[in-house]
C-alpha cells in the first residue's frame, strides 16, 4: 500500500498567505524525507478553509524542490476550469515534474465556489463529462474536434504533452455508485474518504466499488485511495485535542457542502449542526488519530472494509502549528509506516 499526504492549506485563524504557503512546502519537502510517495494538494477559492486555488502550480514549485517525491491534484475542480487549460497545466506539470505527477479530478461540491466564478452546481455533472472528454483527447498529442453542449471546438491540438504514457495517473473522487461506475469505465483511479464519512460509508463504498468492478471487468483493476485526517501521538490528552482542532475541518466541510456555509470577511465559520460526533465517536469512526498502535489498527481496519491500494494522510488538522504537525508526520514514518512496507 503506498502512502501519501495531503495539503488543503486551511487557517482558521487567518494567518498570512506567505506563512500558509511557505508551510505547504515544507510539509513537501518533510513528506520527501519521511518516506511518504505523494503530496497531494487540493483547489478551493474564496476563504480560509484553503488558501491553494491553483494546486498544479504549486505542485511544480512543490517538484522542482523535491527529487523522488510524487506530486499531485486532489483535486482539481474540472468544471471550474476550460478544459483545454486544464490538459496543458497537467502536461506542464508532467514535465516540469520528469514524470512525477498523479492528477486527480473532481466535480466540485461547492456551490459557494461555483457561485463566484458565475457557475451553477447542477449543471457540473454534464460538464464534467464533457470536459473530462477534451482532456483524454489533448493527451492523445493528435488534432481532434469536439461538439456537445458546452463545448463547440474546431480543430485543435495541445502542446505540451505529458511525459507519463499515455498520460498521468489520473484519479477521480467518486462516492456515488454512478460515479464509481463512471470512473472505472474510464480506466481511472478512484479516491474517496474526506471529512463527515464514518468508517462504515467507506465499507459501503468498498462494496459498491467491488460490485462495479465485477460487473464492468476493467482491463486493469483501478487503485482505489482513501484519505483521512491523520494524527499520531504518544499522549492520549493531545490526540483529544488533535480531533477537537479536525472538527473545525468537518463543520465547515459539510456546511460548505450541504449549502449552509457562513464566511465572514473571508473567514470560514465552523457551523455547528445538531447531533455531532463526540470526540471519542470522532476518533473511532471519523479519523485516524490516536497512538502509534491505535493509528495502525485504523488503517488496518480501513484496509479490510475497503481494499485499497493508497491511503492519504491529512496531517495539518484545523490550527495546529508546524512544529506539531512535522511530529506527528515523524511519528507516523518512524512507528506508523513500517507496519504497511
Amino acid at each position: 500500500m503506498d502512502i501519501g499526504t495531503f495539503l488543503l492549506m486551511q487557517s482558521p485563524s487567518a494567518r498570512p498567505s506567505k506563512e500558509i504557503f511557505d508551510r505547504g512546502v515544507e510539509l513537501a519537502q518533510a513528506a520527501e524525507s519521511l518516506g511518504f510517495r505523494n503530496a497531494w494538494l487540493g483547489e478551493h477559492h474564496f476563504s480560509t478553509y484553503g488558501y491553494l486555488s491553483r494546486p498544479a502550480q504549486l505542485a511544480t514549485y512543490i517538484a522542482a524542490k523535491t527529487t523522488k517525491l510524487r506530486v499531485g491534484t486532489a483535486v482539481i475542480v474540472v468544471p471550474l476550469h476550460n478544459p483545454l487549460v486544464v490538459a496543458e497545466e497537467v502536461a506542464t506539470l508532467d514535465l516540469l515534474s520528469n514524470g512525477r505527477a498523479d492528477i486527480g479530478f473532481g466535480r466540485g461540491y461547492q456551490h459557494y465556489e461555483f457561485a463566484r466564478f458565475g457557475l451553477e452546481l447542477d449543471p457540473a455533472r454534464a460538464r464534467w463529462d464533457e470536459s473530462i472528454d477534451i482532456i483524454m483527447s489533448a493527451f492523445k498529442g493528435k488534432p481532434f474536434t469536439y461538439k456537445g453542449k458546452f463545448f463547440d471546438l474546431p480543430e485543435t491540438t495541445v502542446y505540451p504533452q505529458p511525459i507519463q504514457s499515455p498520460h498521468p495517473p489520473i484519479w477521480v473522487v467518486a462516492q456515488s455508485p454512478y460515479a464509481i461506475e463512471a470512473t472505472v469505465r474510464r480506466g481511472f483511479n478512484v479516491l474517496t474518504g474526506g471529512y463527515g464519512m464514518p468508517v462504515e460509508m467507506l465499507g459501503e463504498f468498498g462494496n459498491i466499488m467491488k460490485r462495479v468492478v465485477d460487473q464492468v471487468q476493467p482491463r486493469t483493476a483501478p487503485n482505489i485511495g482513501v484519505q483521512r485526517a491523520v494524527y499520531v501521538t504518544k499522549s492520549e490528552a493531545d490526540a483529544r485535542e488533535a480531533a477537537e482542532q479536525a472538527r473545525w475541518n468537518m463543520r465547515v466541510t459539510l456546511s460548505l457542502r450541504n449549502g449552509y456555509e457562513q464566511v465572514v470577511n473571508g473567514s470560514a465559520v465552523p457551523v455547528p449542526v445538531p447531533n455531532e460526533p463526540s470526540i471519542d465517536d470522532l476518533i473511532e469512526r471519523h479519523l485516524v488519530i490516536g497512538t502509534p498502535d491505535t493509528v495502525i489498527r485504523q488503517i488496518k481496519r480501513i484496509q479490510n472494509v475497503v481494499g485499497i491500494t493508497h491511503f492519504n494522510c491529512s496531517f495539518w488538522i484545523g490550527d495546529m502549528d508546524q512544529a506539531r504537525v512535522l511530529r506527528s508526520m515523524e511519528l507516523f514514518s518512524r512507528e506508523v509506516m513500517p507496519a504497511f512496507h
